[in-house]
């Protein structure tokens, strides 16, 4: 079946990382799927089934490590899955609507996130963050506009240099902000005494643990070492339902052309793209529902869901079997 060439782009551009952030992604994969039901053509009700499951098999596959990803694909897709339908075009409009309700619920959740995270900050506030996050950025931003006066240190984030898409968008809404190197960050922590540190997440673990842009560990670290509340901001649906059963997250590891080109001869390079926070070292977790200690996740996970570990068990072997 022909994929649609928009459809794949997108693909193409979470893969390359034109497109990224956990819910950018997360939402770029929704309207993938959309396109892909306007755009079908041709063939029955069960081609179409099957046209739109290798669609969302190609999606999912593009980057292994923010369950966002596959749970923007999993809910768009779960009204095709759990549903009978008559015709295409009825399934066709509940993909659209389905798709449609995720954009929303995602845009909806950073700036809810915003509103609840903006209480945290000070006047006087010294903020450390890292990499890129839609989440981060609404809570300074937020608070910001509410009259509150801080500075933000925003690591650069090698090798892809995520951090200069933070500094220029908080620079942009007037907020003092200044880029130092992540080799840096003990320094800034104890020379800036930086006041607390806020950072988004790629996946949350059922214990509670963060998986996010490689670096992040070390920077809880440190905040940990310096008594520095250290603060995540992250959408529900970045929640791993797979975590629940034991399922390992995949650390995905990008080119090593990222770290040099043309490395010399001899020279081995590792590009791992995440690492994995532990829970001890995480204060709270501001979410769209409300802030919740790390220990809570599973909680959380439950509440979306609505699963057993054993159902949830189940469902990772029916969609490992779809591929």
């Amino acid at each position: 079946m022909v994929v649609p060439e928009e459809v794949r782009r997108i693909a193409e551009d979470i893969q390359t990382m034109k497109i990224r952030g956990a819910g950018r992604i997360a939402r770029a994969a929704a309207r993938a799927l959309m396109i892909a039901a306007q755009e079908y053509k041709s063939g029955g009700l069960d081609e179409f089934l099957d046209y739109m499951e290798q669609v969302a098999r190609l999606l999912v596959s593009t980057r292994p490590t923010a369950v966002s990803l596959p749970n923007a694909v999993n809910y768009v897709m779960k009204v095709l899955r759990e549903n009978k339908f008559q015709d295409i075009e009825e399934a066709r409009k509940a993909v659209i609507e389905a798709a449609q309700g995720f954009i929303e619920y995602s845009e909806q959740a950073v700036k809810r996130i915003g509103e609840i995270g903006a209480r945290l900050i000070k006047t006087g506030d010294r903020i450390l963050t890292h990499c890129n996050s839609s989440a981060v950025e609404s809570i300074l931003v937020t608070a910001w506009r509410s009259g509150k006066r801080f500075h933000v240190y925003a690591t650069e984030t090698r090798p892809r240099f995520q951090g200069y898409i933070t500094a220029r968008n908080l620079a942009k809404a007037g907020i003092p902000v200044t880029l130092v190197p992540d080799s840096a960050v003990l320094q800034v922590i104890e020379a800036k005494r930086i006041t607390r540190v806020i950072v988004g997440a790629d996946t949350v673990t059922a214990n509670g643990a963060v998986i996010n842009k490689i670096g992040t560990s070390q920077i809880a670290l440190a905040a940990r070492l310096h008594r520095i509340p250290f603060i995540v901001a992250t959408e529900t649906y970045k929640f791993s339902p797979y975590t629940v059963v034991g399922q390992p997250v995949e650390i995905e590891e990008r080119p090593p052309e990222e770290v040099l080109e043309n490395p010399p001869p001899g020279i081995r390079i590792r590009n791992p793209a995440f690492d994995a926070t532990p829970p001890e070292y995480i204060d709270m977790i501001v979410t769209e529902r409300g802030i919740i200690p790390p220990k809570s996740a599973a909680l959380v996970l439950w509440e979306m869901f609505r699963r057993s570990p054993v159902e949830m068990s189940q469902l990772r072997v029916e969609e490992d079997t779809t591929g």
